[in-house]
Formats: structure tokens, C-alpha cells, sequence
């Protein structure tokens, strides 16, 4: 299923840079940035479960937030790109890491 990831942290100190970065490195461990604070990700159930116990295990809910949007595994005819950035298939595509 195709998992849409979003955040927005509090970077007014520190502690809010650094889990800033801990939520970015978490997200790149399991998909593509597509936008500075979104990543797209492919993932079954138990890997869905995994990753949004790390970025909760990370955030602050006080002042960060994190969204969730499950696009389901019918996904290609929801997801519309226009611009500069290209568009990668992570079904189809090639990855190397």
C-alpha cells in the first residue's frame, strides 16, 4: 500500500532540530521525499506499523504533528504530479541504496 507521510516540527530550539532530522532519516529508511516534510512509502501492514511507531516514538505531539494518509494499493490513479521534481515508480523503478 502506498503510505503518504507528512510532518511539521517545532525547530525553535535544539531538541526540535534534532528530532527533526530523526523523523526526515526515519522516513528516507522507508520511502521517497517527494516534498521537504513528505515522503511517499511502500509498505505492507507490519512495516506501516513498524514506521509509525518510530516517528511517534520521535515526535512531540505538544508542538509537532505527524499525517498519515493510506492511498491504498490502487494508488496510481490517485496520485497526480505536475513539475519539475520527477516522479519515481516505486513499484517499477529500480532502487538503489
Amino acid at each position: 500500500m502506498l503510505m503518504l507521510v507528512s510532518y511539521d516540527v517545532s525547530t525553535v530550539n535544539a531538541e526540535g532540530r534534532r528530532r527533526l532530522r530523526q523523523i526526515a532519516k526515519a522516513c528516507e529508511n522507508w520511502g521517497i521525499r517527494v516534498q521537504n516534510s513528505v515522503f511517499e512509502c511502500t509498505l505492507d501492514w507490519s512495516q506501516w506499523i513498524t514506521l509509525k511507531a518510530q516517528l511517534e516514538a520521535i515526535c512531540d505531539p505538544a508542538v509537532d504533528s505527524l499525517r498519515y494518509y493510506n492511498l491504498g494499493n490502487n494508488y496510481k490513479e490517485k496520485v497526480i504530479h505536475y513539475g519539475a521534481k520527477a516522479t519515481i515508480d516505486l513499484a517499477s523503478d529500480t532502487l538503489i541504496v
